[in-house]
């Protein structure tokens, strides 16, 4: 059970990764491959990252709540080098995308696009959430959807 791990072993399974006690729930959703993000249990505006009061109310009844993983490219660059990451060839430029996410605006997250040429991938896209294993963990990611699905 995920939820069960320690936060050591939650560390040694994201090596790298800045996990703290107002992230590790996020983390331990992503082993269970379910995007998580904070929601308030007071005024229910979403809001990412992870923070242990709502920046709308100022309330710390937050909770991490799962998300669709629709949303729509808000921003994207492409790497034309950076530091070696397993899964990541700068050999074509590789795309680093933030999403919009549908459950509210301006709740904005930031991963990459997979599956696609760079030259589909574009601000206003519709994307849907995947997983890719990076480093023995599971990474969200993004894949375009179609006009049919979207």
């Amino acid at each position: 059970m995920t939820d069960e791990i320690s936060n050591e072993a939650l560390v040694q399974r994201f090596p790298g990764e800045p996990i703290t006690h107002d992230n590790a729930a996020h983390y331990r959703g992503r082993l269970r491959r379910q995007l998580l993000v904070n929601r308030c249990d007071s005024c229910g505006a979403w809001h990412a990252p992870a923070k242990p009061i709502c920046p709308d109310c100022w309330s710390s009844r937050v909770t991490p709540t799962s998300v669709s993983g629709n949303g729509t490219i808000f921003m994207a660059i492409f790497l034309h080098q950076g530091p070696p990451a397993e899964g990541v060839d700068y050999s074509t430029p590789y795309p680093v995308v933030t999403v919009e996410l549908q459950e509210q605006a301006g709740l904005r997250i930031t991963s990459t696009v997979v599956g696609a040429s760079n030259a589909d991938i574009t601000i206003g896209a519709p994307v849907r959430l995947e997983w890719q294993e990076r480093a023995g963990s599971p990474m969200p990611v993004f894949a375009l959807r179609s006009a049919a699905n979207a």
